[in-house]
């Protein structure tokens, strides 16, 4: 019985995952792949912090990908996936203190730290055009 509703789980969320792979922004799985990544990244770095949640679905994951069109782009870009890699998802938060945890949720880093935010909140109430505009906003900011 586990090993099914595991495999449901898995299935069902493959193209939660593909929908970000497939823009070339890479998965993190592992805490030992965060901490690899996220401080030693030179330059701009996105993390996304994906999730199955309905606002993922129609605002986060599409306004990323509207964003990463705009010339002026992130260096790295990188994906957890909260709920699904739990403790990768909790290594990756801890790069973007002072925010509580979210997802999802986007973060911009430049050389380590943390550049620009996008909470949950800030994802729910706005649309993927909106959200792609506030990253690109700060691509412009930062990535140049």
């Amino acid at each position: 019985m586990g090993m099914s509703f595991d495999r449901y789980m898995r299935d069902m969320v493959q193209p939660m995952r593909d929908e970000l792979t497939e823009l070339g922004i890479r998965e993190l799985k592992t805490p030992e792949e965060v901490e690899e990544q996220l401080p030693t990244a030179k330059g701009t770095t996105l993390v996304v912090v994906n999730s199955v949640c309905g606002c993922a679905a129609g605002q986060a994951r599409p306004g990323v990908a509207l964003a990463l069109q705009h010339e002026a782009k992130p260096d790295h870009l990188f994906t957890v996936f909260a709920g699904q890699d739990k403790e990768a998802t909790a290594k990756a938060r801890e790069y973007f203190a002072p925010y509580p945890p979210s997802s999802p949720s986007i973060a911009l880093m430049k050389d380590g730290e943390l550049v620009h935010f996008i909470e949950r909140h800030q994802v729910e109430d706005r649309s993927a055009e909106e959200i792609a505009a506030d990253l690109t906003d700060a691509f412009d900011r930062y990535c140049r």
